[in-house]
């Protein structure tokens, strides 16, 4: 199975865990499939890839303020360490069900 089946299935599990209210359906799907989106392009979007962190990204500007902030180091488990993770193996399968059912419980509860 392709990643991509993979989260598709893992969404729609999701969907019938939290059970949105019958009017906000369309807005629960589409608030799943933005939040899974953000999840596989906002690391990259902030300089994190797979060759590391890019030069003069937001990515260096946060790496840089949390080496500063940490006498030298990057917390391990820390913002910048999981995003850099993300962008050099991807996020994982529970991180992609995570996020579709907390982004479509938002968009659900939000446009009641």
């Amino acid at each position: 199975m392709s990643k991509v089946s993979a989260i598709i299935c893992i969404t729609l599990i999701a969907s019938m865990a939290i059970q949105p209210s019958e009017a906000g359906v369309g807005h629960w799907i589409a608030g799943a499939a933005a939040a899974v989106t953000a999840v596989a392009i906002v690391p990259a979007a902030l300089g994190f890839g797979a060759l590391g962190i890019a030069s003069g990204s937001i990515g260096a500007g946060m790496m840089s303020a949390s080496a500063i902030a940490n006498g030298g180091g990057v917390l391990t488990g820390g913002v910048v360490a999981t995003l850099q993770s993300v962008g050099v193996a991807g996020a994982s399968y529970s991180t992609y069900a995570a996020a579709a059912a907390a982004g479509g419980a938002a968009v659900d509860y939000f446009t009641k």
